[in-house]
């Protein structure tokens, strides 16, 4: 559990073992003909590291959403690029302020029965009042989304490295890019008649991030170095070496998290002096910079502290130095790339056109067509996966592991009402696996703590989990029941656990998880309630995240009983319990009681309107155009609504879905990239191929980070997912081919996707059509594989391959 500075080996070890799957995938994507050119980032001109962004504000820096992010899941990087004083915006994964606390309200359990019956008698407007008296958090909660200063905590920024080499001297030939093939930022410009050159990477197998600073001139490198942060922190120089130290705040009045950045530098020639605050390079030729950080945070409920963070980073910068650059790059591309290369995409076979990354977003406003830009969309959501969340790290937050800020919007923390879901659709199907285990590390955290909350707040067996988390194993409402009394989050997130079986087999991470999922399934079993009217199981008082609508009575409402999200969340998971619990052999008492709720359940319904209902009732909503789409969630993520087996469902759910795009919605960009996702389950392919220009248009920052806005990681991850899906579906069970292609994609190819069941899928096509798929088997297994009208099944062994021609 996020032992990755202590234990590097015993990980990858463990990697090796329980991801063979994936690993065995490795060799059909390297075999696999790259495209042409490498994808890049690259922009002719610096972000200003001179302007200074309020750490305690929520409006982005527009020069922050210009820097090119660096990550190894654990340290994260934002280069600006800047000639005369460059800056480097770091993070690390566990740089949390807060501390564990109490948040679970005693009082809450007493009123849920009358609530209910409000609700059952049409009363929303006292059910909803008393709602919102007694189903929150005790305490302050979330600090509504800012948290810095209590309990609950904020993600932070690390801090800034500033290089600065005094100079102010113009400058010409200036090009910074980040190659996406090899995970290195590299900067170089002229200046006063000398070439000047940076690169930058940030290495997982040596926890270290590696600045090379050369020039074509001897002795012309100089510049002063410092480590600076907008609170809690000390500079000061030992053994060498330039530390940054300090301890964030407990939100108690006391000092919590404990930190420690290191900075050291060797040189080629010339002058290496560490002083009081800073580092100094005169005249060399050559210099690399070394910084690695760590903090005393572990997660393991209840006591998060005791990593020993300074010779943890001591070790880190010791071994680095020890090593040659070209090591240190080897190193770090060869475990970058076994991932990374894993999958192509080239929807482009023609020209290309060469114009700098921000100036095709900004002409992809009015154009919508640029493919290329669209191709590098598709890798960029893998790369930043990559960089955001490895094997024994903590999972991507909000912001991946990206925030320049003291106070993060949203407290950069862990939404699982669908934020934190969405950061993970593309791991499996664009050969990411490994990427995701850190998300089961941060489930498996809640169980204890939701074991306590399920039993406080509703006095129910097994683990519950709110619309937010963080890294102290919050698991209470949020502070207001409007959007915190999301009790559908637990089965959500869970649902995660199925999906990551469902395409590796790995019978060994199953059983590991069973009991946690279990324990999900044994809270919904104990909170699901008849329904008096209809004798079906409903859940309730609860919400369709975040949305409203207006009651009988006439008020504004978020609670009532049976929100479709809800169940269908519920039926997921139930689904996956029963498959999991067959997989394993498991037939008890327990099992059949779920088969039976399941069978109970209240299912999906469809509105006098045609459309997919969102509430049991025909509530009119408050706002029509709402960013969520929550009861749509059983066609995509979920499977429960399909065109092959569901198909009048699957018409209504398209009618609710149109619906609120043509009243607004899709607005933000993560609620877009989740139309992408959607859409390509409906087999709407121009729809699908529209929600994505809209990511791209209206929420994409000229470093191509998604906006909400404020920045959010969501967008990208959701709109890699749905590329995903366009190209390949395999949530029924069925191989679907090009399921979603928009005529724009007229001619390309891909290589490495997964399907479920564990299939890699190569495919190409032409003027529109399939042209080959080659699908190789990872276990042994039978699969039905659908082009078009076209199906047929077959039986596969472990390690055969199949082409599938659609003539």
């Amino acid at each position: 559990m996020n032992l990755k500075s202590i234990c590097l080996g015993v990980l990858v070890v463990s990697l090796l073992i329980s991801c063979t799957t994936t690993e065995k995938s490795v060799d059909t994507a390297e075999s696999a003909a790259q495209t042409t050119e490498n994808l890049k980032l690259w922009y002719n001109t610096p972000a200003n590291a001179s302007v200074k962004d309020d750490p305690n504000g929520w409006k982005d820096d527009p020069e922050w959403l210009k820097a090119l992010p660096l990550g190894n899941g654990s340290l994260g990087a934002m280069v600006f690029g800047d000639v005369n004083q460059e800056r480097i915006q770091l993070n690390e994964e566990s740089m949390w302020s807060g501390s564990p606390d109490d948040n679970d309200n005693p009082d809450a359990f007493e009123a849920q029965d009358k609530i209910r019956n409000l609700l059952f008698a049409g009363k929303y407007k006292e059910a909803t009042e008393l709602t919102n008296k007694t189903q929150v958090c005790k305490g302050a909660g979330s600090g509504y989304g800012n948290g810095a200063t209590v309990p609950f905590g904020c993600f932070q920024t690390l801090g800034d490295l500033w290089i600065d080499n005094g100079s102010q001297d113009t400058y010409e030939n200036y090009q910074r890019e980040l190659d996406l093939d090899d995970a290195v930022v590299r900067v170089s410009y002229s200046q006063n008649g000398t070439n000047f050159k940076r690169e930058i990477f940030t290495s997982y197998p040596d926890q270290v991030m590696i600045i090379k600073i050369t020039a074509d001139q001897p002795g012309k490198i100089s510049f002063k170095s410092t480590l600076t942060r907008p609170e809690r922190y000390k500079t000061y120089s030992e053994n060498e070496e330039l530390i940054m130290s300090g301890a964030l705040s407990n939100g108690k009045g006391g000092e919590g998290l404990q930190y420690m950045t290191r900075l050291k530098a060797t040189a080629k020639n010339g002058q290496v002096n560490y002083n009081d605050t800073s580092l100094e390079v005169e005249n060399a030729d050559e210099v690399i910079l070394y910084l690695t950080a760590s903090t005393d945070y572990v997660l393991k409920y209840p006591n998060y502290n005791g990593r020993d963070y300074k010779n943890i980073t001591a070790e880190n910068i010791n071994k680095a130095v020890a090593k040659n650059y070209d090591e240190l790059l080897k190193s770090h591309l060869k475990e970058y790339q076994s991932y990374y290369k894993r999958v192509t995409l080239d929807i482009t076979p023609d020209s290309i056109s060469k114009l700098p990354t921000d100036e095709r977003v900004e002409n992809y406003k009015n154009s919508k067509d640029d493919a290329r830009l669209e191709e590098l969309i598709f890798q960029y959501g893998r790369y930043l996966l990559i960089s955001s969340s490895r094997p024994g790290t903590l999972p991507a937050n909000l912001q991946g592991i990206w925030a320049n800020k003291i106070q993060t919007p949203w407290n950069g923390d862990y939404h699982t009402d669908v934020n934190v879901e969405m950061n993970y659709w593309l791991s499996e199907p664009t050969n990411l696996s490994e990427m995701q285990l850190p998300l089961f590390d941060l489930i498996e955290s809640l169980v204890k703590p939701g074991q306590k909350t399920a039993e406080i707040q509703y006095h129910n067996d097994g683990w519950v989990v709110h619309p937010i988390t963080n890294v102290w194993g919050y698991t209470s409402p949020g502070e207001s029941a409007t959007w915190g009394m999301h009790t559908g989050a637990g089965a959500w997130i869970s649902t995660h656990i199925a999906e990551h079986y469902a395409y590796t087999k790995d019978k060994e991470f199953l059983q590991k998880m069973y009991p946690t999922l279990k324990g999900s399934v044994e809270f919904y079993m104990d909170w699901l309630v008849k329904d008096p009217k209809t004798g079906k199981l409903v859940s309730g008082p609860a919400v369709s995240p975040e949305n409203t609508f207006i009651a009988p009575d006439g008020s504004k409402s978020q609670i009532s009983m049976g929100p479709a999200h809800d169940h269908q969340v519920i039926w997921q998971l139930f689904t996956d319990f029963l498959m999991a619990s067959n997989e394993l052999g498991i037939d008890s008492d327990f099992t059949k009681k779920v088969a039976t709720s399941l069978e109970q359940l209240d299912g999906p319904k469809i509105g006098s309107d045609g459309r997919l209902m969102e509430w049991a009732e025909e509530f009119p909503e408050a706002e029509p155009g709402h960013r969520h789409i929550s009861h749509l969630f059983a066609v995509h993520p979920g499977a429960q609504i399909n065109l092959e087996q569901t198909p009048k469902l699957a018409l209504a759910a398209k009618k609710s879905l149109d619906y609120r795009i043509e009243n607004g919605g899709g607005h933000t960009g993560w609620s877009a990239a989740w139309l992408i996702n959607q859409y390509a389950r409906l087999a709407e392919p121009e729809k699908a191929k529209a929600s994505l220009e809209t990511v791209l248009a209206k929420s994409t920052s000229p470093n191509l980070f998604g906006l909400h806005p404020p920045f959010q990681m969501d967008a990208n991850f959701g709109a890699t997912a749905g590329i995903t899906e366009m190209l390949l579906q395999s949530h029924t069970g069925t191989i679907n081919l090009l399921p979603a292609l928009p005529k724009a994609w007229k001619t390309g190819s891909v290589k490495g996707l997964v399907a479920k069941g564990g299939f890699v899928v190569d495919l190409a096509w032409k003027d529109g059509k399939l042209t080959t798929a080659q699908i190789k088997a990872i276990h042994n297994g039978g699969i039905k594989i659908k082009y078009g009208a076209k199906e047929i099944s077959k039986t596969m062994k472990a390690g055969e391959s199949f082409e599938f021609k659609a003539s």
